[in-house]
């Protein structure tokens, strides 16, 4: 009930919406040395689906659920916080210029994004795939690419299940047709889309059992809705270790990274309660606390003190920095960037 009139509320419009620019002064830092060729970005940001941050074995689970990424050279940020309970309020709000505390859906809507800033450098090519419902907004004025059917996703169950890592097949074209420009790429996953979670993963990820395998999770005991999530966690953990294996060979030639947070969390049964969605202020830490991590390679580990950004990696952080990270990442001057929300500026060496 709550949330239908919550719905009604923040979607209801009178009249046309009027797109408000963010950052038309955008404009990507000259470098002092100018007899230096600088190489180009290329940053793959992942937007997760429903991970809560203590079922990952980076965190300290029990449950081995990041076996490949442990064996990566990520930075783990294990006090990650969203800023909603839903992809349709987490997802536009993590790329929006509004924190937390100022954002509504309305504003959201009638406001560029990091994404827009980024384009309207002109320098930037943004490309945003989505294996999830859509973009919630993000991608209107960028690329777009549906990767919900086996019309474009060439990896897709008999029931119709669309894999994530289908959206990294045909990226190197995209790349290629755009050489000489910076690159952010934005892959949506499904994730772990609840409430079916058994079918958000190949058979051969079925590693913890016995597994729900109904949508209708208080039909299931705890311990098999958690096999289930966890499994999905597992598979992220596969699809992000390819990510990151995707962007390795091109490390000679761009500065290249992945950014990985999730949309927000999920209850799994605890008191009574499943899935998300539930009010902020009554939400509990489940739904809130959400797996992020990133990765780092080429010359772009030669800017950053990856030993500095490991003592504070712990620190507590939300989705209103990434709008500031993504625009440090990408070295953008601009008027709306606030360095003190940047989460890696206080690991940037200096020049």
């Amino acid at each position: 009930i709550y949330s239908i009139g919550k719905y009604v509320n923040t979607t209801f419009n009178s009249g046309p919406i009027l797109v408000k620019q963010v950052g038309e002064d955008a404009k990507i830092k000259e470098e002092a040395n100018h007899d230096e060729v600088e190489k180009t970005e290329l940053i793959i940001m992942v937007v997760g689906e429903a991970a809560r941050a203590d079922r990952f074995s980076l965190n300290g689970y029990e449950k081995e659920t990041n076996p490949l990424l442990t064996k990566e050279d990520i930075i783990n940020f294990s006090n990650m916080y969203s800023c909603g309970t839903s992809t349709a309020e987490s997802v536009p709000c993590m790329f929006s210029i509004f924190g937390k505390a100022d954002y509504d859906y309305k504003k959201g809507i009638s406001t560029e994004n990091v994404l827009d800033v980024l384009k309207g450098t002109n320098n930037i090519q943004v490309l945003w795939r989505d294996n999830n419902s859509d973009s919630k907004g993000n991608a209107l004025r960028v690329d777009f690419e549906d990767f919900r059917t086996s019309k474009t996703n060439t990896i897709c169950e008999e029931d119709g299940e669309c894999r994530d890592e289908g959206m990294l097949v045909g990226l190197d074209d995209y790349i290629n047709k755009h050489k000489g420009q910076d690159i952010l790429i934005v892959l949506h996953q499904m994730g772990n889309h609840g409430p079916a979670y058994y079918k958000r993963y190949p058979k051969e990820f079925e590693k913890f059992t016995p597994i729900c395998k109904s949508n209708q999770l208080e039909e299931c005991t705890q311990e098999e809705v958690s096999n289930a999530y966890d499994n999905a966690i597992l598979y992220t953990d596969y699809f992000l270790s390819k990510v990151i294996n995707f962007l390795k060979p091109y490390s000679n030639e761009y500065e290249t990274a992945m950014v990985y947070m999730s949309d927000h969390g999920e209850s799994l049964g605890e008191n009574g309660v499943y899935l998300h969605g539930l009010p902020y202020f009554m939400a509990p830490d489940n739904q809130k606390h959400i797996g992020a991590l990133m990765w780092f390679d080429g010359e772009i580990k030669d800017e950053i003190d990856t030993d500095k950004l490991n003592t504070y990696k712990n620190n507590s952080f939300s989705q209103d920095n990434l709008f500031h990270t993504i625009l440090g990442l990408f070295e953008v001057e601009t008027e709306v960037y606030k360095k003190d929300m940047d989460i890696i500026h206080n690991a940037s060496k200096p020049e």
